[in-house]
């Protein structure tokens, strides 16, 4: 089993490594996200995105572009600790950050062949979503666990 710090990657470390899993003709699921303070929630999205392919790659928000989607006062976890807790999950193959207000650099350049977000998006509201679709690939939606969230976790604590 690989080290956590090595399921790390930049973005021309991951595009060789997409590139073997192409050839070796894996299906590669691409998902992206804050993942502040892992949680149920997150969990069961990952593990049902990896469900729907061979490999699955995250694209993990940079801290600058978490703090400007979230707020000053995010992220809780800086990047490299939330990359290594994604990373330390058996299901997740490969971990990209990205400072970009949006993926969709990371997804033109990976071109997955499985585009994954949760049922909060539609398809049509999906960045990337037309990329992939136009390369032969899906697009899906998750349900997410109701309850669960990052923000409900951190108002609980300051109460």
């Amino acid at each position: 089993m690989k080290n956590t710090a090595e399921k790390l990657y930049t973005l021309d470390q991951l595009k060789e490594v997409r590139n073997q899993w192409k050839k070796e003709g894996l299906k590669v699921v691409f998902t992206n996200g804050c993942f502040d303070i892992l949680h149920l929630g997150h969990i069961d999205y990952l593990e049902k995105a990896r469900q729907k392919g061979d490999k699955l790659i995250i694209g993990l928000n940079t801290d600058a572009s978490v703090s400007k989607l979230k707020g000053p006062e995010r992220p809780i976890n800086n990047e490299y600790a939330r990359g290594r807790m994604l990373a330390a999950l058996a299901f997740v193959d490969a971990v990209v950050p990205f400072g970009e207000e949006t993926p969709f650099e990371l997804i033109s350049e990976l071109i997955p062949d499985t585009l994954v977000k949760g049922s909060d998006y539609t398809v049509d509201t999906i960045v990337g979503a037309d990329i992939v679709m136009a390369n032969g690939g899906t697009v899906e939606t998750i349900d997410l666990v109701d309850g669960y969230s990052t923000t409900n976790i951190i108002q609980k604590i300051q109460k």
